[in-house]
């Protein structure tokens, strides 16, 4: 297992582990780490070309683990595909983009395949947290251009709402060569995508409000797939 080598973030000395900041960049204080010969003065600057020379000179802020330090992005990018999972995400993006970012981001942290967005091709990045730019994205016109890309792919669709005669996604099964699809915020997954589904499953809700939102939803069903799928051994 990898080990986590990130540092803890300044806080009151009378916290305890439990409430000490998270690793990457949940945490007070500074963001990334200054020029390597700063961090590291008694060991040589790395000559690996995972190596970015500028970052190495002047210090690395982006949100990556921190064993990504000083790497370029498409060492980064290179590495992560070495272990992508083999689920891939669908987001249909007829009317709002709100959760896109958000959806992204998550998939990023689970090491998914690839976000496919579904309808406009513009949505807004902020939400992403520029993990964009280690995570595959690919644009579908249509609900029809995303069922076909799936046949090629030999992925079986399994949609995401709360529909009457859902499956609950706490004992569902799901498949390992999956794309888990999700519809807006609202209206939630279109009918022409839950036609072709080999299932829907529902996110058990106790509470008063009608659903949960559609990127706390994605983050929940990507997750119920590691859960049953990944190799924990392989996490940060």
């Amino acid at each position: 297992m990898r080990t986590n080598t990130n540092k803890q973030a300044g806080g009151a000395a009378d916290l305890s582990t439990a409430d000490q900041p998270g690793p990457t960049e949940w945490g007070a204080g500074r963001v990334g780490v200054g020029p390597w010969r700063e961090e590291h003065p008694d060991q040589p600057v790395p000559q690996d070309e995972r190596y970015d020379p500028t970052l190495l000179a002047e210090g690395d802020s982006r949100n990556v683990v921190d064993a990504y330090r000083y790497w370029t992005r498409e060492a980064i990018v290179a590495d992560i595909d070495s272990r992508r999972h083999s689920l891939h995400i669908a987001i249909e993006n007829f009317e709002n983009d709100a959760n896109i970012g958000t959806v992204v981001r998550t998939a990023n942290a689970f090491a998914v395949d690839t976000v496919h967005i579904v309808g406009r091709r513009r949505w807004n990045r902020r939400g992403a947290m520029v993990t964009d730019r280690y995570q595959h994205l690919q644009h579908h016109a249509t609900v029809d251009d995303l069922l076909a890309y799936c046949r090629e792919q030999g992925l079986t669709v399994v949609a995401i709402d709360n529909t009457p005669g859902c499956v609950p996604l706490e004992t569902a099964k799901l498949p390992r060569n999956c794309l888990l699809l999700f519809g807006q915020e609202g209206p939630g997954v279109s009918e022409e995508a839950q036609d072709a589904a080999v299932m829907t499953c529902s996110i058990a809700q106790f509470g008063s409000t009608r659903s949960i939102n559609a990127g706390v939803a994605a983050g929940i069903a990507m997750h119920t797939w590691i859960r049953q799928h990944a190799d924990l051994n392989d996490a940060w």
